[in-house]
């Protein structure tokens, strides 16, 4: 007799094939058979012919840190994941010694929005090493399973100490850091990961580590890669980074290149094909490159105290790392906003903010004097006090003690290119950021986000289609053996889902962090239950109270 008999499903193999009614069966945690009748279980859910599909794989988040103190992750798996890859970008808390503690927590709350007060709270350092650290989570027990890069910045960190984001390594840094890449891959890593973003500031709004490292560097550290045999080689670009130099990299090692962040821009709307041209044109030649593009709008909450959209800005440098009184200075002076303002009049290749004041709206203003402004466009209310935007916007955050929370739709708002991107044959469908921006951003329910808008509501691609492309092509690419298929001897990481419902719920703010730090939210429509490993970790109810952690740490992967 099965452990768990799934029966009337609408089974979706996560291979791309036509849906098909059935059941399926689990023992010991893996799909032990599938068909009209694979016999008894202990436990029998009737799926009343819903959707059965293998769990979300979500390649890009960064639970690096909170995962030392929420092993259960149901922010995810309460939206249909059951593995997430973290250590995105390079930004990560292991390697770290003691004394770079603070020094890493304060980059973290610089470059992924995260409250410092509850980094403080909330980490648990029992580790140092990066083979410590997977020690430490396979120790904790997980909620889902967990694939970990090292990452770029740590490792330059705990190499360089405080000069990592101040200046080019030395060769003898540079095999340092590579013998440290080396010791993560043999330890379990899924791959090394950096960013050359200029969008990614650390603590005083200097650069984070990874954005010093010049060509050589990269080229030692991806060698790594090429020298134990496997892995993945994860990029988040900067404008000045070349896709023909990323293919180089993966000519030398053999091994599979990841380019974020693919976003859409109104303002330079080929920009992001030219770079997936670009990667097609590297995958004739036989290179194992592949685009991370989002299916959603990338909007952001933020206030001036937290000012993410606008620090990737060349112009907006004289007010990074300023605090208090002296960046109130800064942001009142007329040279700086000028400034800004030439900078947004050039076209780029890629930032996240390029000047669609129509797009960014007041959402809650912090005096009463100013409650008529909620929900009105920067835009529009310049016009309407005949003011440029931006010093509209600047001079009510100051008038406001920087308190005003603004929200900006800042890439991907163009529907007809996001369904380009998504459907594009060298697109990732990626970039959750799930664990970071807590407070002002969450697009954990991205695979849901697929499903319900894009397949239901837009229908740019079959159901089965968009599956495939949360399930088996993820576990392609990140070399995850016997998972993000439905087929026998495959882990048992399920989804059950209602295709006419399935989506993301309205955003919802929780104060339940340590610390009792705020985040943002989206709760699931339309799905079920979810199983982590044959064992249910969410049902109509929510999450299963309590926690069965059936997570397992991923260690090895497809060479």
């Amino acid at each position: 007799m099965h452990d768990l008999v799934i029966r009337n499903a609408l089974l979706i193999d996560g291979l791309g094939r036509a849906p098909r009614p059935g059941s399926l069966a689990v023992t010991g945690g893996r799909i032990a058979a599938l068909g009209d009748d694979v016999g008894a279980g202990r436990e029998m859910i009737d799926a009343g012919g819903r959707a059965l599909a293998p769990g979300i794989i979500d390649n890009h988040t960064h639970y690096d840190a909170q995962l030392t103190w929420d092993r259960d992750l149901a922010a995810s798996s309460s939206l249909g994941v059951t593995t997430a890859i973290i250590g995105n970008c390079g930004f990560t808390i292991a390697p770290c010694r003691p004394e770079d503690r603070d020094l890493t927590i304060r980059n973290l709350t610089n470059v992924e929005g995260m409250s410092l007060e509850a980094l403080r709270a909330g980490i648990r350092w029992d580790f140092e090493s990066f083979p410590e650290y997977l020690s430490s989570l396979e120790r904790g027990g997980l909620g889902i399973n967990v694939a970990a890069f090292v990452g770029h910045s740590g490792v330059r960190t705990f190499v360089m100490g405080e000069d990592a984001p101040k200046r080019a390594a030395t060769p003898v840094e540079i095999d340092r850091m590579r013998a440290i890449v080396v010791e993560a891959m043999r330890a379990g890593a899924v791959g090394f990961a950096t960013s050359t973003s200029p969008a990614h500031n650390g603590a005083g709004g200097i650069p984070m580590p990874s954005r010093l490292a010049d060509e050589a560097e990269l080229l030692a550290l991806t060698g790594a890669l090429g020298e134990v045999g496997r892995g993945v080689f994860m990029l988040t670009k900067g404008g000045q980074t070349r896709v023909e130099f990323l293919e180089e990299i993966a000519a030398r090692n053999g091994r599979p290149v990841v380019i974020a962040a693919l976003l859409h821009s109104s303002t330079n709307p080929e920009a992001v094909f030219h770079d997936l041209d670009r990667i097609a044109a590297a995958r004739a030649r036989g290179r194992r490159l592949v685009g991370a593009v989002s299916c959603c709008p990338l909007t952001m909450d933020f206030t001036l105290a937290a000012p993410y959209p606008f620090e990737g800005l060349a112009a907006w440098q004289p007010a990074l790392g300023q605090k208090g009184e002296a960046f109130k200075r800064v942001i009142a002076d007329r040279g700086f906003r000028d400034a800004i303002r030439a900078e947004l009049a050039q076209p780029a290749t890629f930032r996240l903010f390029n000047g669609e004041w129509d797009r960014v709206q007041v959402v809650q203003t912090a005096r009463p004097e100013h409650r008529a402004l909620e929900n009105n466009s920067l835009a529009q209310i310049g016009a309407e006090r005949g003011r440029d935007p931006l010093d509209a916007l600047l001079d009510l955050a100051l008038a406001e003690d920087l308190e005003t929370v603004f929200a900006a739709l800042l890439l991907n708002a163009d529907e007809e290119a996001v369904a380009r991107l998504v459907t594009h044959p060298h697109g990732l469908v990626s970039l959750s950021d799930a664990g970071a921006h807590l407070t002002f951003f969450n697009d954990a329910g991205f695979g849901l986000h697929l499903l319900g808008h894009w397949v239901r509501d837009r229908r740019a691609l079959p159901l089965e289609q968009a599956v495939r492309k949360l399930t088996s092509e993820q576990a392609y690419w990140f070399g995850i053996p016997d998972r993000g298929r439905l087929a026998p001897g495959c882990a048992a990481d399920l989804m059950l889902f209602d295709p006419a419902t399935v989506g993301r719920g309205p955003r919802q703010r929780r104060f339940d962090l340590p610390a009792g730090a705020a985040r943002l939210t989206t709760p699931p429509v339309g799905l079920h239950g979810v199983w982590v490993n044959g064992v249910r970790v969410f049902d109509e109810r929510g999450p299963i109270d309590p926690p069965p952690r059936a997570g397992r740490l991923l260690r090895e992967f497809a060479a």
